[in-house]
């Protein structure tokens, strides 16, 4: 996708994972109702309101996604070095159980305090459901010393269409009651 002052922001989250977390970082915008901007609204018309250059904040989202990028490992990748890397799944454990990769962790407060506690240079594999939110993980990860870690481009769903066709693929339905 093509990223234009033009586009809604709705797409740019969908494309750009960490973007939320990158307007936020550097313009505190998007964390709570007060800074909200809805997926309809487009980058010009967020900066335009927020008085922020929107050619500074295009120049910032692009240069996170390029960073966020470098903190995704592909799914062939990761399968090339399943060996040589620690899986760990940060769903829910009811998801776990389900369906999980193969030698995998459910990700706990005490397998949490065993990573930080061991080897700074463990290669670290984290993955969630379509990898929407794996990036803040590993950026809380890699600021606890742990630069070897990475995240699953896609989460177990892009696992199971690219390297386990015998995982099952599923979707989360919310109820609304």
């Amino acid at each position: 996708m093509e990223l234009s002052v033009h586009t809604p922001m709705g797409l740019i989250l969908e494309t750009m994972p960490g973007a939320r977390r990158a307007i936020f970082a550097r313009y505190h915008l998007g964390g709570c109702q007060s800074c909200a901007f809805s997926n309809e609204e487009t980058l010009a018309q967020l900066c335009a309101r927020s008085e922020i250059p929107v050619d500074e904040m295009l120049t910032h989202l692009l240069a996170s996604h390029v960073h966020d990028s470098e903190m995704l490992i592909e799914p062939s990748a990761a399968q090339e070095k399943l060996n040589e890397m620690r899986f760990v799944d940060l769903r829910t454990r009811e998801e776990h159980e389900a369906v999980s990769i193969a030698g995998s962790e459910f990700f706990t407060q005490e397998l949490q305090q065993q990573i930080f506690a061991g080897d700074s240079n463990a290669r670290i594999v984290l993955y969630d459901h379509l990898g929407k939110s794996v990036l803040d993980q590993v950026a809380w990860f890699r600021g606890h010393g742990l630069r070897e870690t990475y995240g699953l481009r896609g989460g177990i769903d892009a696992w199971s269409q690219e390297v386990d066709r015998s995982i099952q693929r599923y979707r989360i339905e919310m109820d609304d009651s």
